[in-house]
């Protein structure tokens, strides 16, 4: 239901949602004493940083700019940050605003390992256990032949061999393998992390589980995940941290739209919303995703059935096929649910596509948080 004011396409953060999500990742630390961080690269709504810091230990970044965000509007929490490969003109700043700092390869430990050291950060390695544990969604696992996110074994001690000072700048370990998984991944991935760097684990501070994590999904098995963080606790004295994206804002946004027209073709009936499958949902073409829909079903689940299209040039630009009780007719409002994950933050101007205002709701109140306009379509172009 949209509120005076509120026009479409926009997206609506549910606080009290997000809150119920932070409560679970927060029962975890305190039942564990893990680490739990927000990864920003999911959601960097930055409206709700003083409420996620009061839950979690901090977050994550994946650059400089995420850094900076994190260091600004959540100030005293713990700032991590991985990166496949630092600028050269980042690392100062980089190393003077954030606790953690992963690299990706062994060059990059010994190119910058020290400068992190001195700078006060904990310096650890990202490593590849070489053990997939998704299917269907190659792009999303860094697990996948010829992946170029962390270290194997193999390069691991090829690394030792030629630098023997690497361990000395090393406080931990990180992986991140999944991607939306429960944590029977975990364990499998964690059983192959034991046994091929378990020699090295002893001599380490901590060990980072990554993300994909999807812990405030209906059904996740959280005692499993709370088992695995305590036997890398119990069995080598190592701090655990996590950071899951998807899991603190899962099911907490919205995504209005508006039918701008109906089409009736000889194969069925289309909609033309004035919201972009490939500008402000993104995920539904590259996962691929399927978002849901309030009132709606399958494809000829119930009487009426529409493929969803948004309105720019791309002929790919497809939500999917989704069928009503009433035919739906131009002017009508759509709600699509799960939307403030990785939607704002890959959300795009091609065709000169508006980008969708931000409200964020509390209760019964709602109000708008960010506008946007024809001069942010200009900036980035």
């Amino acid at each position: 239901m949209l509120k005076d004011g509120m026009k479409t396409p926009c997206y609506v953060i549910d606080s009290s949602a997000l809150r119920r999500n932070l409560s679970v990742l927060a029962g975890v630390m305190q039942r564990t004493g893990a680490h739990i961080l927000l990864a920003q690269k999911a959601f960097s709504c930055y409206a709700f940083y003083p409420m996620i810091g009061e839950y979690l230990s901090g977050a994550t970044a994946s650059g400089l700019f995420e850094a900076r965000l994190c260091h600004e509007e959540m100030p005293g929490r713990e700032n991590h940050v991985f990166n496949p490969a630092f600028r050269p003109e980042d690392i100062d700043e980089i190393v003077g605003i954030c606790d953690h700092i992963v690299f990706n390869s062994v060059r990059q430990l010994m190119l910058y390992g020290r400068k992190a050291k001195d700078a006060g950060c904990a310096v650890g390695l990202r490593i590849n256990p070489e053990k997939s544990t998704q299917e269907g969604h190659e792009i999303y696992d860094p697990c996948a032949p010829g992946s170029r996110m962390g270290v194997t074994l193999s390069e691991f001690e090829k690394g030792l061999d030629a630098f023997p000072e690497m361990l000395e700048l090393l406080d931990g370990l990180h992986f991140h393998t999944l991607c939306e998984q429960d944590s029977d991944a975990l364990e499998v991935t964690l059983d192959v992390v034991v046994e091929k760097f378990g020699a090295y684990l002893r001599g380490m501070k901590w060990i980072n589980f990554g993300g994909g994590h999807h812990i405030t999904r209906d059904g996740y098995d959280i005692a499993r995940l709370e088992r695995c963080i305590m036997r890398m606790r119990d069995d080598f004295g190592l701090e655990v941290y996590l950071e899951p994206g998807e899991a603190i804002a899962l099911n907490a946004g919205y995504l209005h739209t508006t039918v701008l027209e109906i089409q009736e073709r000889d194969w069925g009936n289309i909609a033309i919303l004035d919201t972009s499958a490939a500008c402000h949902m993104p995920d539904v073409l590259e996962m691929p995703y399927r978002p849901p829909l309030a009132g709606s079903g399958e494809a000829g689940e119930k009487a009426h059935t529409y493929r969803l299209g948004g309105p720019t040039c791309l002929a790919g630009d497809v939500i999917g096929d989704y069928s009503f009780d009433e035919p739906l007719k131009e002017g009508d409002v759509l709600t699509f649910g799960d939307m403030a994950i990785y939607s704002m933050v890959k959300n795009n101007t091609f065709n000169g596509m508006p980008l969708p205002s931000i409200w964020i709701q509390d209760g019964e109140d709602i109000a708008l948080w960010k506008e946007f306009s024809y001069a942010d379509f200009k900036s980035r172009v």
